[in-house]
């Protein structure tokens, strides 16, 4: 029999993919061994690269996204491996991983599963490599976080088992789905995976039955692996918490019963609110906190000028009436920051042109507004002109304080670059040197060093035995390494040794992307040559809404002569109205979805700009994959010109 089986399920995570099937080829170099992908309907061209760069993988296309559990079943029903490995595509294996894993099952019968240290791709270690099973307490000191406040009680962090050593082999409840060592003796008593879990707790689901089949899950911490993390998933979304919870109650309605069942489920629909609040919030301050500091100091700033003129113009302290605090300052505050909005203040921070542009804006919109008011609600000119000159040194001076505590860069759009050092061959330090310049991402190379014992001091800093030392000396912030000249595993102890204060990156033998992850909460970071979508741009969607509002309203008021040209009048007025609720939007995909900006479903399609022709869904599908890279208004309202008749369907 074959000695192992490796099983990835890939979705939409071409270059991960691409790096992970790199190091499992390392890994299985000196073994009896076969590869599977499962594809889950991947728009990104995985399945391409896998059949252009690894001919030797057995690769299954499916049509749609069957899920993780579904997907690996359909592999292991395949497995000729005694050993199955259940691999996420976001890691990176070292060379000796598979062979050390087969020494230790060999060498422990009683194992059904093993489980290793996986560490994110800024060195650290991450905490669900080993799990305790998720009993009803465990799952509310973990939702309620009293497993954060003591990490290494074994009474209160259960979940992650904080009593036992991050390098001590031992048993453990449950493993982690990311790199889930299996013996096929145990698959074969304890079940496939349950296909009811389609994300999330299938791994903890197999786990308990594997226990229940009378063997042990270990914690193997000998063998390292990075994991990326979330590539499949955003892990801070209020989508992951609902999927993630949810799975929790599946996992409980399956195996507990009666009052604990009940207490189980209670916990987790309580820990999903928690969370799902608590969520909710960090996300709103995270993006709203500059829109919050603008309003208050373009308010009370107003309210201080008014003051200030009152006594020194007037000389009268209540010259303005009471209700200017309450009316005209947060009027003005709102008018400001609604320029800033619409001018892109928020989405590019440190762009202080969009700033100045958006409050210069406003300014002339308060002016506008001063007319129209009537004479009890009007204040003084002089206020308004103090309050733009406010509202300019205020908003400037806090996107530079904020660039500066960011970046250490006073200058609002320079950023410092990072101290960068490359380790790799001659050909590879140039080939990252020529991908980052061509992606116009700018570092400060300290450096090249070299992975071998003889080196050319002229090219090379030093050798990669004084990276800990060169990082120390030169602050490095950003080391790449060259996977081609680097094995995985030094690259491991390395970011062991120096720690997470330093990003990680890996350039791929042969790929045209530097992948890496400075957080464990954070998905994987690309620099890569792939097309950018302009639909991705806050700004050019915020633009697409508005025009969405400006059309709709213009087709309202003038329903009562547009309508006669529909066929389907009450359909077109509830389109209408779809468009301005934001249920809709004028043009969006019709064929290509997952790996484009995500869009509202349309009322027309990129190919609608072609109406006169029989489109197949190739074509179909490439025009939505131009519109998404391409975007401006201009092809929304090209796209109406020649489809206005069909705002009905």
């Amino acid at each position: 029999m074959m000695d192992l089986t490796v099983i990835i399920v890939s979705y939409n995570v071409r270059h991960f993919l691409e790096q992970a099937l790199l190091s499992v080829r390392k890994a299985v170099a000196e073994l009896e061994a076969e590869i599977i992908v499962v594809d889950n309907d991947s728009v990104d061209d995985s399945v391409l690269m896998v059949r252009e760069r690894f001919p030797e993988v057995q690769l299954i296309v499916n049509p749609d996204n069957t899920g993780f559990a579904v997907a690996n079943n359909q592999a292991i029903r395949l497995a000729k491996g005694r050993y199955i490995l259940l691999l996420n595509p976001d890691t990176v294996v070292e060379e000796d991983t598979f062979a050390k894993c087969i020494e230790f099952m060999d060498a422990h019968p009683d194992a059904g599963a093993l489980g290793v240290r996986m560490i994110d791709g800024g060195g650290k270690y991450l905490p669900e490599s080993k799990r305790g099973f998720p009993s009803p307490f465990v799952a509310f000191c973990k939702a309620f976080g009293l497993s954060r406040l003591f990490p290494k009680s074994a009474t209160f962090n259960q979940y992650h088992l904080g009593h036992l050593g991050e390098m001590e082999t031992a048993p453990v409840d449950v493993l982690a789905g990311a790199f889930m060592w299996l013996r096929k003796e145990a698959i074969d008593k304890a079940g496939l995976l349950d296909e009811a879990f389609f994300m999330y707790g299938e791994d903890i689901d197999l786990s308990f039955r594997i226990r229940q089949a009378g063997y042990l899950n270990y914690y193997f911490p000998e063998v390292t692996i990075i994991h990326y993390k979330g590539e499949s998933t955003r892990k801070g979304s209020l989508n992951y918490i609902r999927i993630f919870y949810q799975a929790m109650i599946l996992f409980a309605e399956k195996h507990f019963s009666g009052s604990r069942r009940s207490r189980y489920v209670m916990f987790i629909r309580l820990a999903i609110y928690l969370r799902a609040w608590m969520t909710l919030v960090r996300n709103i301050f995270k993006r709203s906190w500059l829109f919050l500091l603008d309003a208050l100091l373009l308010w009370g700033g107003v309210i201080l000028i008014k003051d200030f003129w009152a006594e020194f113009y007037f000389n009268d302290p209540s010259y303005y009436p009471a209700h200017f605090n309450s009316i005209n300052a947060p009027l003005y505050a709102l008018i400001w920051t609604s320029g800033l909005y619409l001018s892109g203040a928020y989405d590019r921070k440190d762009d202080l042109w969009a700033a100045a542009r958006g409050l210069l804006l406003g300014s002339l919109l308060i002016a506008a507004v001063y007319g129209f008011l009537d004479q009890p609600y009007r204040t003084s000119r002089a206020v308004i002109l103090m309050g733009t000159v406010w509202a300019l040194l205020s908003a400037l001076l806090v996107r530079m304080f904020a660039h500066y505590m960011k970046y250490g860069e006073w200058r609002a759009g320079v950023r410092k670059a990072a101290n960068l050092v490359v380790v790799g061959s001659p050909t590879e330090c140039e080939r990252t040197m020529q991908l980052l310049s061509k992606l116009r991402i700018s570092k400060n190379l300290i450096g090249f060093l070299s992975p071998v014992d003889e080196y050319d001091p002229h090219l090379y800093l030093n050798h990669i035995r004084r990276l800990d030392e060169v990082v120390s000396v030169f602050r490095v912030q950003e080391v790449i390494f060259c996977a081609r000249d680097v094995r995985s595993d030094h690259m491991m102890q390395w970011m062991n040794l120096i720690g997470s204060a330093v990003e990680y990156r890996i350039l791929p033998d042969g790929g045209v992307s530097i992948i890496g992850s400075a957080s464990s909460i954070a998905s994987g970071e690309l620099y890569t040559t792939d097309v950018r979508f302009r639909l991705s741009d806050a700004v050019k969607r915020r633009h697409k809404r508005l025009l969405d509002v400006g059309i709709a309203l213009i087709l309202l008021v003038c329903s009562p002569v547009l309508i006669w040209f529909q066929s389907r009048k009450g359909r077109f007025l509830h389109n209408v109205i779809r468009l301005i609720t934001g249920q809709r939007t004028l043009v969006s995909y019709g064929e290509a979805k997952d790996a484009l900006p995500r869009l509202r479903p349309g009322l027309l399609q990129p190919s609608d700009a072609h109406p006169w022709l029989n489109l197949d869904q190739r074509t179909a599908q490439h025009l939505d994959f131009l519109y998404a890279r391409d975007y401006g208004v201009e092809k929304d309202l090209r796209i109406l010109m020649r489809n206005f008749k069909r705002l009905d369907r």
